[in-house]
C-alpha cells in the first residue's frame, strides 16, 4: 500500500519543525537575504576606497600641473649641444621662477623658447591615436617632459649691457673685460672658434653651449650684428635648468657656476 504524496510532505515538514530546521523556502528566502547584505556590505566598502582614490588621483594631477604651470617644468635633452654638463637624452627639471621673481645670473643653464628659427622644423614622433593622447595628457600635467622640439637649452655668458668679446691673447672669453675660466666646456673644445665682439641688448641675454664646436648658440645667429640678432629676448625664457632627473645613473644637481663669473664687472651700458 502506497503512501500519498501529501502526507510524506506533512511527515517531512513535521520532522524539520521538531529539530528545529526551517522550511525550504524559508531557507532559500534567508540565503538569498545574507547574499544581499554581504554585496551591500562590500559596495559599502568599495565605493568609499574608489571615491577617494578618485579624490587623491585627482588632487595629484592638478598639484603636478600648478607645479608645471609656475613652479617647475621637465625637459628632454634633444642634442649634444651641452655636453658633458648635458648629454643627448637627459631629462631636466627647470625652475621656473627665473627670470622673475629670482635673479638671472651669468653662468645659468637656462631653457627657453626658440627665438628666430634657430632650430629646424620639429617632426613629430609617431605614435598611435591611444598613445598620442595618454602622452600630451601627462606632459600638460606635467608628468612626462615635453617634446615640442621648440625649446633650446644654453648657458648664459652676458647678460643685458655687458660686453662680450671672443678672444684675449690667451684664447679666453672676456666679459666687460674680465677673462673667464670654464670648467665646464666640452674636453679639448675652444671657448671659440669664431672671433665677436658685442654687447648684449636690454632686456636679452647672450648664450652659448658648453659644447662650442658642435653648438648653434648666439655666435652663429648674430650675423655681425653686434648682439642684436644672437640674443635671446628674456621674455622668452622659461627657467633655470637645476637638476638631471633621467636616467637613473645621470642623477646631479647642476652646479651653480657664478662663481666663474665672480670677477666680471658690472656692465657700464644697459
Amino acid at each position: 500500500m502506497s503512501v500519498p504524496e501529501t502526507t510524506r510532505g506533512e511527515r517531512r515538514r513535521e520532522v524539520q519543525h521538531r529539530r528545529g530546521a526551517p522550511p525550504r523556502r524559508e531557507a532559500q528566502h534567508r540565503g538569498s537575504g545574507d547574499s544581499r547584505r554581504v554585496v551591500r556590505h562590500r559596495r559599502a566598502i568599495v565605493t568609499p576606497m574608489l571615491r577617494e582614490s578618485v579624490i587623491v588621483v585627482s588632487l595629484a594631477l592638478l598639484l603636478s600641473l600648478i607645479v608645471k604651470t609656475w613652479l617647475m617644468q621637465a625637459f628632454y635633452i634633444p642634442s649634444e649641444s651641452m655636453e658633458n654638463t648635458l648629454v643627448k637624452g637627459d631629462r631636466v627639471i627647470v625652475n621656473k621662477l627665473v627670470p622673475s621673481p629670482m635673479t638671472l645670473k651669468r653662468g645659468d643653464v637656462i631653457v627657453f623658447e626658440d627665438p628666430d628659427h634657430w632650430l629646424p622644423a620639429p617632426i613629430p614622433p609617431q605614435r598611435s591615436p591611444i598613445a598620442s593622447a595618454v602622452n600630451s595628457t601627462l606632459v600638460f600635467v606635467g608628468l612626462l617632459p615635453t617634446d615640442e622640439g621648440n625649446h633650446l637649452i644654453k648657458r648664459v655668458i652676458g647678460l643685458p649691457g655687458d660686453h662680450v668679446v671672443c678672444c684675449d691673447s690667451k684664447k679666453r672669453l672676456t666679459v666687460n673685460g674680465a677673462a673667464l675660466n670654464e670648467p665646464y666646456l666640452y674636453p679639448r673644445d675652444a671657448p671659440s672658434e669664431e672671433s665677436f665682439n658685442i654687447t648684449v641688448p636690454a632686456g636679452r641675454v647672450w648664450v652659448m653651449g658648453d659644447h662650442r664646436s658642435f653648438s648653434a648658440d648666439s655666435r652663429p645667429h648674430d650675423e655681425n650684428s653686434g648682439g642684436v640678432k644672437g640674443s635671446v629676448p628674456e621674455s622668452l625664457i622659461v627657467g633655470r635648468a637645476i637638476a638631471v632627473v633621467w636616467p637613473v645613473e645621470h642623477w646631479a644637481w647642476l652646479s651653480d657656476s657664478s662663481d666663474m663669473f665672480a670677477k666680471v664687472p658690472t656692465a657700464t651700458a644697459k
